[in-house]
Order: structure tokens, then C-alpha cells, then sequence
């Protein structure tokens, strides 16, 4: 990803982030982006760059796009970065957790399968073992 130019197209952020026109107009919608209009074409600022470049972040990080939103007001209105970065490690540990307890569930049905995987194939092995006589005893 390059440095924010002065000013964008749609067309030159979706390329710039692989995103489709819709979700940029979705994400405008949303009030997450305001670009300037030129008559009808659209035209995005540096700071336009920078909130979509933190909306995918988000959105990549599992936040909500209400927390992105909530985390992007801060952006805008706090002079000073301490209470925004407060916010944003606080969301991110809570993120962290809720990952954290997601993976543990995952590790716990994981378990399960696995135990019920050994259980079938060795009553698929018994079944095989007790055809083979049978089989055995055909001419």
C-alpha cells in the first residue's frame, strides 16, 4: 500500500485496498467515509484514505463497524491521541479474550471429534475383523 496521494477516485481506493466500489459506497452510506463530490464523482481525501485504511483494519480485527465508527469519532475529535489509543487497547484486549475463548471452545469440540473419530474406527476395525472369517469360508 503507497502513501495517501492528495486526492482519490472510488475507482483508485478500491484498487489501492482490493475493495469493490459498493463497499466503499456502503462504508459512506454508513458515515465511516464523506468524500468531497466534483458534480457527481466522488473525491477522496487523504483523510478519507486513512479512515477506510482503519475501517479494514477493524473489520479485520472482528470489531463491529459501530465500534470502527465509535473508534473513528475519537480519531476525529481528540486533539491529543491518549483517549483514542486508551479505547482502541481496551477494544483490542477485549477482542483478544473473546478470541481467546473461541479458540478454547474450538479446542474443546476438536477434542470431542477426535475422541469420536478413534471410537468409529475401532468399531470399524472390529466390523472388518469379524466379516473376514465370513469371507474367509467362501469358496
Amino acid at each position: 500500500m503507497n502513501e495517501p496521494a492528495e486526492t482519490y477516485s472510488i475507482a483508485d481506493l478500491a484498487r489501492e485496498f482490493d475493495v469493490t466500489h459498493r463497499a466503499i459506497r456502503f462504508y459512506e452510506d454508513e458515515g465511516l467515509l464523506s468524500p468531497a463530490r466534483d458534480g457527481t464523482r466522488r473525491v477522496y481525501s487523504k483523510r478519507d484514505w486513512v479512515r477506510l485504511k482503519l475501517i479494514l483494519r477493524g473489520k479485520r480485527l472482528g470489531f463491529s463497524l459501530a465500534e470502527v465508527h465509535e473508534m473513528l469519532e475519537l480519531y476525529d475529535s481528540a486533539p491529543d491521541e491518549r483517549p483514542q489509543l486508551e479505547k482502541f487497547v481496551a477494544a483490542l484486549a477485549a477482542r483478544r479474550e473473546q478470541l481467546e475463548r473461541q479458540r478454547e471452545e474450538i479446542e474443546e469440540v476438536l477434542s470431542e471429534i477426535r475422541a469420536f473419530e478413534r471410537q468409529s474406527r475401532k468399531i470399524l476395525v472390529g466390523a472388518r475383523r469379524r466379516r473376514q472369517p465370513a469371507r474367509a469360508r467362501q469358496p
